[in-house]
């Protein structure tokens, strides 16, 4: 089947179509007439039934050479709703009809013109909103796919060599070679382990982190959220206990996309009301990345929970000197501010650090990963080749799955879901 679908954002100047399927050049040249040389640009009157819809730059991507290995044209059209409505009606008249949510890519992905990987990684470049996600989702579509596409042949030279030992069971071979198999499986098997391990980093880049401020009542929480988001998020007033709930603000830190939340005031209260803010509050630092912990001159810094980064900040540095050394910050004066955020960003930096391993992001990646090095693991203490063998097997059976080579049917709805119509 034809498919058609604006690939840009409506009211702009120009609408950029995209047609893609057996019958694409022939209803191209059933608009414009005589068609264009491919991959040139050319100027064509559109008319359907007797009637002018549009003057139109016209490119023909014959296939396989287009993106979704198909026979494709695109219409850059002007940006008009009602010449849209027009074309694509003519188009649907003719055969076409309108792609479904990632059509485009997912038929690409069966021709062989891109991988499942591939497909993540466009899903993830299309939804980044920083420059730090961008470059992940970069580093996922071409970094990554190396990195596997290594792992993948080491582990058939590996199986290779296993292959022998099982054949030749009566041959005199040196042990030199079985212990080299070994060597290989258990190096194969740490680089998958280091990818394993900077895995949740990169799984806080794509999603964004959570930073939570607490702090007493009063402690100068809600001012400073406004500082950081450079806007009035939060309402600021000198009655304690204004913030009733988790009022939260997305920015971008260092390139980093971080939830910066607001809590409820830390204390004792009969207000059932305020003391399900503070429930609320616990329960938000339980799961934090990063903490912020407030106080005001002369007050207790809140306690965070074991094991969650943590920045100590003192408030209100206009009114006193923090005594204890503590970074100090001042909402009003804005005293503090930029050393406050190059704290922040630090830390942000410091807790989506993949360390240069390859970027598992999502965590389909990183269950197919943890199955082959799992299985490395299992292989190297057996003596049985045939027993070494089928868990080396099963190792390029999850590494297959890693790559989409195999078995992604289940998963390929909830992919391109995510995807916009003209992809």
């Amino acid at each position: 089947m034809t498919i058609f679908a604006p690939l840009t954002g409506r009211g702009g100047a120009v609408t950029l179509v995209r047609l893609s399927g057996p019958r694409a050049l022939a209803i191209t040249a059933a608009l414009a007439g005589a068609l264009p040389k491919p991959r040139q640009a050319a100027l064509r009157r559109l008319t359907h039934a007797g009637r002018a819809l549009d003057e139109a730059l016209i490119t023909l991507f014959p296939a396989p050479h287009s993106f979704t290995g198909e026979d494709c044209a695109e219409f850059s059209l002007h940006g008009g709703r009602a010449v849209w409505a027009a074309v694509a009606a003519a188009l649907t008249a003719l055969g076409a009809r309108p792609a479904e949510p990632g059509e485009f890519s997912r038929r690409a992905l069966y021709n062989g013109k891109l991988d499942l990987l591939g497909a993540e990684a466009m899903a993830d470049l299309i939804a980044a909103e920083t420059e730090a996600q961008r470059a992940l989702a970069l580093e996922t579509m071409h970094g990554l796919g190396a990195a596997i596409a290594g792992w993948r042949e080491r582990l058939r030279q590996l199986i290779a060599r296993q292959e022998a030992l099982i054949d030749f069971p009566d041959e005199d071979l040196p042990p030199e070679v079985e212990a080299a198999l070994l060597t290989g499986i258990a190096q194969l098997r740490d680089d998958m382990r280091a990818a394993l391990s900077a895995a949740p980093a990169a799984e806080r880049l794509r999603e964004g982190l959570e930073f939570v401020i607490l702090g007493a009542p009063n402690a100068g929480k809600s001012p400073l959220l406004n500082a950081l988001a450079g806007d009035d998020i939060a309402i600021v007033s000198d009655l304690p206990g204004t913030t009733r709930d988790a009022l939260g603000v997305r920015v971008d830190l260092g390139g980093v996309p971080v939830h910066l939340t607001d809590t409820a005031g830390l204390r004792d209260t009969t207000d059932q009301i305020e003391a399900e803010g503070v429930r609320r509050a616990h329960a938000r630092a339980a799961r934090a990345d990063f903490l912020l912990l407030t106080a005001a001159p002369g007050e207790t810094f809140p306690e965070a929970p074991p094991g969650t980064p943590h920045l100590r900040l003192r408030t209100k540095a206009d009114l006193a000197r923090s005594p204890d050394g503590d970074l100090s910050l001042s909402a009003k004066t804005g005293q503090g501010l930029a050393e406050l955020r190059a704290a922040l960003i630090s830390a942000a930096h410091a807790l989506t650090d993949t360390k240069g391993a390859a970027a598992l992001a999502r965590p389909r990646q990183v269950a197919c990963a943890r199955d082959a090095a799992q299985a490395l693991t299992a292989a190297l203490p057996l003596d049985d080749p045939e027993l070494r063998g089928e868990e080396l097997r099963m190792a390029a059976h999850a590494l297959a799955r890693l790559a989409g080579a195999i078995g992604v049917e289940d998963v390929l709805d909830a992919v391109f879901s995510s995807f916009c119509i003209g992809k």
